[in-house]
């Protein structure tokens, strides 16, 4: 139930037939209103001299803090009142939908992607009109790199006092974290590109690649860890020792008797298991030589 609060002089100016009029206000309601809708009445508000609202709770689900009004009046010296008209009003608690703003107005910065368009606004603040060619070659050039000749429109002085203050306030400015941490300005790197026109005194364009404001604009005193004129401590290399040639180890390899098949791996014990002992490695070796000797002089008596 919504409470009515009304002032000494609001209470003084109460009229009597307006007041006795709730039936006849809730039986107009009844008629506009969706049946079950009209809730309790809630009081009555004058609203000037014989015209009041009686005010009902709207009982809707789908209008949660809303209220019925119903505007009653009477003419002077009558005795009978008068609906005037009906409304379905929000109260304190209301739910309502949010205040509708323009297309324009209702994207913001990054919003706009590929293929989207951007309506034009002819009454832009940050927009005045250009200029047009006086026929001066000197006055014609300078209009030209720093009025913007030729443009339909260019920078008001309130849409460049606006974009200095965003970009010098942003991640641009001096202010921005790595600029803080920074040991010197962008006013003394050698990538920093001036700007041109009215803004050259405060801004310019980072031409490092290994900066993260790289092609951004920058404010003279903001700063990276990229500045081409600072430089940090070398650390020294670790010394490594010569290398070390062991010229002991020894390479172990297989013999190949002449048949092809590998021999066992040499028995240092020379018991039959494993690897044969170096003397039988010297004797298998001596039998085949002299094996191969023979071989030789039985070819040449054959020839002979």
């Amino acid at each position: 139930m919504v409470p009515m609060f009304t002032s000494k002089r609001d209470a003084a100016k109460q009229d009597a037939v307006l007041l006795a009029a709730t039936d006849l206000a809730r039986a107009a309601l009844e008629e506009v209103a969706e049946p079950g809708t009209v809730g309790a009445h809630s009081g009555m508000q004058m609203l000037g001299e014989r015209l009041a609202m009686h005010w009902f709770e709207c009982l809707s689900p789908g209008y949660h803090g809303w209220r019925w009004g119903v505007s009653v009046a009477r003419v002077p010296r009558a005795k009978v009142a008068t609906v005037c008209e009906t409304n379905l009003l929000p109260g304190p608690e209301a739910v309502l939908a949010p205040e509708w703003l323009p297309y324009a107005d209702r994207l913001a910065p990054g919003d706009l992607g590929p293929g989207d368009v951007l309506p034009r606004r002819p009454d832009d603040p940050n927009l005045e009109a250009g200029f047009e060619a006086t026929g001066d070659e000197d006055v014609d050039q300078l209009a030209f790199f720093e009025l913007g000749l030729g443009r339909p429109r260019v920078l008001s002085p309130e849409g460049r006092d606006a974009a200095a203050t965003r970009w010098y306030d942003g991640e641009s400015g001096p202010n921005a974290e790595i600029a803080l941490k920074a040991t010197a300005r962008c006013s003394t790197c050698g990538y920093f590109v001036p700007m041109a026109g009215a803004l050259r005194t405060v801004f310019g364009v980072c031409a490092n690649e290994w900066s993260p404001s790289d092609g951004r604009v920058v404010s003279l005193d903001h700063g990276c860890g990229a500045h081409s004129e600072t430089d940090v401590e070398q650390p020294e290399p670790t010394p490594i020792g010569e290398p070390i040639v062991d010229e002991l180890a020894v390479d172990v390899e297989q013999v190949l008797p002449s048949g092809g098949d590998v021999m066992p791996p040499a028995d240092p014990t020379g018991d039959g298991e494993g690897e044969p002992a170096p003397e039988a490695v010297h004797s298998i070796e001596g039998e085949a030589a002299a094996a191969q000797t023979q071989d030789t002089a039985e070819d040449a008596r054959e020839r002979d």
